[in-house]
């Protein structure tokens, strides 16, 4: 879209929580609810799509019955202004799959596929709305000059309500929390 573009006036008006529930899936395909307003993301890459497939299939290999890693997954960090976020890969506790919406506290670990041009704003204020809804893991993979995905890893501190930071990969993520799991990201 150019500056001069205008986009649907759906896309400028505050949404309830409630207006967002009454909508199909259809209509919450490819779009994320940040403080009432939608956000449109652009269509993701196949590499981006075959990246987040394996992730979430190996986190789901990983951690056995309890948890489920899944891709394109809404979860509902706040009500009143509505946040809405649609993270890449999420896991989640299995129990809670039929629960609409997913919140919180259903879920263990986001990762968000950052594209070379949003690399500068989409982390931070992702990872801080995560952060501040008590997920207690993320993990940012950016797409590396060589090809090869590089994987930071964070964990939350409950008392700062932020990330630290507990491991960069390349080629290979290798990590014990929140269970043990490797996942090569050589052939993306």
């Amino acid at each position: 879209m150019t500056a001069g573009m205008v986009g649907p006036p759906w896309t400028r008006t505050r949404i309830s929580a409630e207006q967002y529930d009454s909508w199909s899936e259809e209509q919450c395909a490819g779009i994320e609810i940040v403080e009432g307003l939608v956000v449109v993301s652009p269509s993701a890459s196949k590499r981006r799509n075959r990246l987040a497939r394996i992730l979430a299939n190996a986190l789901d290999a990983a951690a056995g019955a309890d948890w489920n890693g899944d891709t394109d997954f809404d979860v509902r960090l706040r009500d009143a202004p509505l946040t809405n976020r649609r993270p890449d890969v999420i896991l989640y506790r299995a129990e809670t799959i039929d629960l609409t919406p997913t919140r919180p506290e259903h879920v263990l670990l986001v990762v968000e596929m950052v594209s070379p041009c949003a690399e500068a704003t989409a982390p931070t204020a992702k990872a801080d709305q995560y952060a501040e809804a008590g997920i207690p893991f993320y993990w940012r993979v950016e797409q590396a000059a060589t090809g090869v995905p590089i994987v930071y890893t964070c964990v939350l501190d409950p008392a700062t309500k932020a990330y630290r930071d507990d491991g960069t990969f390349t080629g290979t993520v290798n990590v014990t929390a929140p269970f043990p799991v490797t996942v090569s990201l050589e052939d993306v």
